[in-house]
């Protein structure tokens, strides 16, 4: 018996933004969900977080075995394969983030938010970088799962300052740690157990900005359980509060799981890269690229062989009709 999980999905570009920097990551088959919110105008955001994404993409589907096998990418902090996977991903998309944004002008300052989870037997691996927020939807409350990387949470956690007084005096949108700001990036990471039944929520900031914890989940109790409908409704509920920003959502539902000994954890920080792991992630990136390329060709290959095909069948489809006219153009004649 494997995990069995319902999920879905929602970006919206909002009212006021010209365009949308958010990114939504859904892979069924290896059950990793990530949210990534861009920063640094339209086009330089939305690289970023779409750079997030692709990197999670091709290291889950093609790079599993040896990302796990590398001894130069470990980091001293047991935890299970999948979450593994998670952090060394979400590390080589910092790094190559950084690089672009160093190598073209057109996108220097970008960087991204990611709140990422990998969903394996009975325990989901939670890996953040910034203020978007992955929440356990109880029957009561949603829990938070993760906690901002930004000043306003840091004023609230260092100094007891309130919630409104921390946002008037350094602004809402602060963030702290962000994944293409430096060279190497520290992640926060935690996993927790799971059984059927239980909701989880990812979410940009476009939704948790502007509503708080409360007021998200009576919404979430509107949707009664259906992870469609509360996708839509969070998103309305963002809209419905100026849609200042992007926003973007991921619900989840557990059906079924496998049980497993692995053991809760609480978050810790992974610390950022040394020398020698940046220059072996560089070593990767230039693997990532390539295998893009490869599968960049394929697919236009792909759509080519595709075209033919289809003009292949229209042409005898045609020539089949021009020979029924004949056919009745003869009989008719007789």
């Amino acid at each position: 018996m494997t995990m069995v999980c319902k999920v879905t999905g929602r970006t919206d570009v909002g009212l006021v933004r010209p365009g949308n920097e958010d990114s939504l990551h859904i892979d069924m088959d290896n059950r990793v969900f990530a949210v990534c919110d861009g920063m640094g105008g339209a086009q330089a955001g939305e690289v970023a977080s779409m750079t997030a994404s692709d990197i999670l993409n091709l290291s889950f589907n093609h790079f599993q075995k040896e990302l796990l096998e590398d001894s130069t990418l470990i980091f001293d902090r047991p935890m299970p394969h999948s979450g593994e996977i998670l952090i060394k991903a979400i590390r080589l998309a910092n790094r190559e983030i950084h690089n672009q944004a160093h190598s073209d002008s057109a996108l220097a300052g970008m960087g991204t938010t990611v709140v990422a989870v990998a969903l394996e037997s009975d325990f989901m691996s939670i890996a953040h970088v910034g203020d978007s927020r992955a929440y356990l939807i109880s029957e009561r409350d949603l829990i938070p799962l993760t906690v901002d990387h930004s000043w306003v949470q840091e004023l609230q956690d260092s100094q007891g300052i309130r919630l409104q007084d921390a946002q008037m005096s350094v602004g809402r949108n602060v963030i702290t740690r962000a994944l293409g700001v430096r060279k190497d990036v520290e992640v926060d990471y935690r996993l927790v157990k799971v059984k059927p039944g239980d909701m989880f929520l990812l979410c940009s900031d476009g939704l948790c900005a502007y509503a708080d914890d409360d007021e998200i989940f009576d919404v979430v109790k509107r949707g009664e359980g259906d992870i469609e409908k509360i996708a839509d409704l969070l998103v309305k509920l963002a809209n419905d509060r100026g849609g200042m920003d992007n926003v973007t959502v991921i619900v989840m539902k557990i059906e079924r799981v496998t049980e497993s000994p692995v053991q809760a954890a609480e978050m810790v920080t992974i610390p950022s890269e040394n020398p020698q792991q940046l220059e072996s992630e560089d070593q990767w990136l230039a693997r990532v690229k390539q295998k893009q390329e490869e599968l960049e060709v394929a697919s236009i290959e792909n759509d080519n062989h595709s075209s033919t095909k289809k003009s292949t069948l229209i042409a005898i489809f045609a020539a089949f009709l021009i020979l029924v006219v004949v056919i009745i153009y003869l009989v008719a004649g007789k």
